[in-house]
């Protein structure tokens, strides 16, 4: 991992600031939380213990009906214009209840508003089938003809029906069913309005012509000569009753209500028979999209259950797990999160009980605007303050690395460089500073500098041993060719052969010493000059040809003029050196290719060689002073013919490597072109 990775890994520590400081909130929130629960407890079942003084005013036996069957009768915030539209009504769709028809749903709602109970009805109708004013003078044939029927019936009154049915779209008269007549009712306006696929009806009806029991019929006629088909929200005889909102206790619990509350007040069934009081706007208000940063919040701190589930049903029907629990005797606690403000609302359910009977439950609700919340604006300017510093750690700390790990990485191609070209580059970067960086820097130029003081000595090695071993080498071979002339034995004569072919290896090697040293005089005096390196090569080939006859030595070159600078017989030379080191590594009657072709804007020789592969280990040093390839046993090699091809190479701006090819190896020497004018 490199070092700028490292510290970054470092500087998200700093995270851990936000986070705590998110901690530290939440569970000053939760516990705030509960204190207020505690607290909403108490309230509630005190308006609880109040609301059971109200028996009387609860329905009883719903437990019996049919959920389904019964309709509920929303309360309106004010007086809607009957013109068979629904806009006025400022209702949820949610709170329309849907019962399949004949071709297609059927949606019902109905409301109320100052005595007054209003209907509306949204039919799907492929074929609306009118009636027609004579029938309706005469007071026959309705059935042929679309119509709803209303259904009201209780027990202190006997089942009315009101019919709904148009000769045209607009306003209707409403008639009352009476054994086979029909009466007119003036006191229920209606309208019907025609719609694409269907019709709907908007009706406003007195309350008191009404029973607690309430269905709907709606009749769908394909035309005047067939017999309509029937749906309705009730099954049996007799409509199920309806759930009507209670002045009195809606009157009692707005008493009892307290700025920033809400109250339900259900019956046993969890019908909700009241609602009074608003919470707060900051809980209820719409607020635009929140940015990233708010989103980040909302990962890190306790949902709570949607704030929507805290919202009046809009079946009338409450039946959310708390308030259950309530209707089953249990006071029970819940608290929900407004996904658009982000402040939480507390909501506490509390069994209504009468004579060890549940009436109902009492649902008493409170904005928990004096909480702390992890989306306020303090909060938010905390942990926004809190991430940018710690956006401006990483952001330092990258930057640190950067530039530290920029130092490490001149230091280190420095180094890597230090020996190339084959001089010796002892200084450094930061070889100045005072930091564990410089230290390093200068020892590495300590190092450097030794190893060019080793290096010299090596280059001078072959030399001074040359000119220290010549005289006593001199002075061993006088001695032995005088002792040949003494008469010796068999054995002494041996072993003074012996002594000769030592002292003939090393004068052997001696003299490929002299030779290097001669050779890296020769470069610094040598007077270059421009020649055809083309014709060289062929008069040098012919005669390698000739020498080394047991070999296929063969040249070939695309090129007419090859013009080298430089010094034409130490280029022989080194193609001596070449040349000798492949017949060395070839067997008889192998195929010796020297090859002079232009690559860029340099001339390539090429001397390739069956035999052995180059070991990889061995590839970089095959040029060095000493280094040998060749078996033990050889006494004619000391490893210093291709040192000497490598000098006289670089000596003329050229370079020397090796390789291996399929089969054998290839050597290559690249040489300035000169470029005639």
């Amino acid at each position: 991992m490199t070092l700028k990775r490292q510290l970054l890994f470092v500087s998200l520590l700093a995270l851990l600031l936000p986070w705590a400081g998110c901690e530290f909130i939440r569970e000053t929130e939760s516990a705030l939380r509960l204190g207020q629960q505690k607290m909403l407890a108490g309230t509630a079942r005190a308006f609880a213990i109040t609301m059971a003084n109200f028996a009387e005013d609860y329905p009883s036996g719903l437990l019996e009906e049919v959920a389904n069957e019964q309709l509920f009768i929303h309360s309106l915030r004010s007086k809607p214009q009957i013109d068979g539209y629904r806009d006025d009504w400022m209702l949820s769709p949610d709170t329309q209840k849907i019962i399949r028809g004949s071709d297609g749903i059927i949606k019902i709602t109905f409301a109320t508003y100052d005595n007054m109970v209003y209907l509306y009805v949204d039919v799907t109708d492929r074929n609306i089938v009118f009636t027609s004013l004579e029938n309706l003078s005469q007071g026959k044939n309705t059935n042929f003809a679309d119509h709803i029927i209303l259904v009201s019936d209780n027990s202190s009154m006997p089942e009315e029906q009101y019919m709904f049915l148009a000769e045209a779209p607009g306003s209707i008269i409403t008639y009352r069913k009476e054994n086979n007549d029909l009466i007119q009712v003036p006191s229920i306006s209606a309208h019907w309005q025609d719609v694409p696929g269907g019709y709907r009806l908007e009706a406003q009806i007195p309350s008191d012509l009404l029973g607690s029991n309430l269905g709907l019929y709606v009749y769908n006629t394909f035309n005047k000569s067939h017999p309509p088909t029937r749906s309705s929200n009730f099954s049996g005889k007799r409509p199920r009753q309806a759930i009507f909102p209670s002045d009195k206790l809606n009157s009692v619990i707005g008493g009892l209500v307290q700025p920033g509350m809400r109250i339900f007040l259900t019956d046993s069934a969890g019908w909700r028979l009241s609602v009074s009081g608003e919470l707060s706007d900051a809980t209820t208000q719409y607020l635009p999209d929140k940015g990233w940063s708010n989103k980040i919040y909302d990962l890190l701190v306790e949902s709570g259950t949607d704030a929507n589930s805290a919202e009046p049903h809009p079946s009338g029907r409450e039946l959310q797990p708390y308030v259950s629990a309530a209707l089953d005797g249990r006071e029970t606690a819940d608290w929900f999160r407004s996904q658009l403000s982000g402040r939480a609302i507390v909501a506490v359910a509390s069994p209504i009980v009468s004579n060890g009977e549940v009436l109902g439950a009492l649902i008493l609700q409170n904005g928990t605007d004096a909480i702390l919340s992890t989306t306020n604006a303090g909060l938010s300017r905390l942990i926004n303050l809190t991430l940018i510093t710690t956006l401006l750690v990483a952001g330092g700390l990258i930057a640190y690395a950067t530039w530290l790990s920029r130092r490490v990485r001149y230091l280190s191609i420095a180094a890597e460089k230090a020996l190339e070209n084959k001089t010796l580059h002892i200084a450094l970067p930061s070889a100045l500073a005072k930091d564990e960086i410089g230290d390093l820097s200068r020892s590495f130029s300590n190092v450097l500098r030794r190893l060019g003081e080793y290096n010299n000595y090596l280059r001078t090695l072959a030399s001074k041993l040359s000119h220290e071993l010549r005289t006593p080498l001199a002075i061993v071979t006088s001695s032995l060719e005088n002792l040949e002339q003494e008469n010796l034995d068999f054995t002494s004569t041996k072993y003074t052969n012996r002594a000769k072919e030592g002292a003939n290896r090393l004068r052997q090697i001696l003299s490929a010493m002299s030779e290097a040293s001669r050779v890296e005089e020769v470069m610094k005096d040598v007077e270059p000059k421009i020649f055809n390196f083309k014709k060289v090569l062929q008069s040098t080939v012919f005669a390698y040809q000739d020498i080394y006859a047991e070999r296929k030595i063969t040249f070939r070159t695309n090129l007419s003029n090859a013009l080298v600078s430089g010094s034409p017989e130490l280029l022989i030379q080194m193609l001596d050196k070449l040349v000798d080191n492949a017949v060395d590594f070839s067997s008889i009657n192998d195929l010796i290719e020297i090859c002079l072709i232009k690559k860029s804007k340099k001339l390539s020789l090429t001397i390739t060689n069956p035999g052995p592969k180059l070991p990889k280990s061995m590839r970089m040093k095959l040029f060095d002073s000493m280094v040998s390839l060749r078996e033990s046993e050889s006494s004619r090699h000391l490893g210093l013919g291709l040192y000497i091809a490598r000098l006289i190479a670089e000596g003329h701006g050229g370079t020397i490597h090796a390789e291996n090819i399929f089969g054998g190896v290839k050597f290559e020497v690249l040489l300035p072109l000169q470029v005639t004018k």
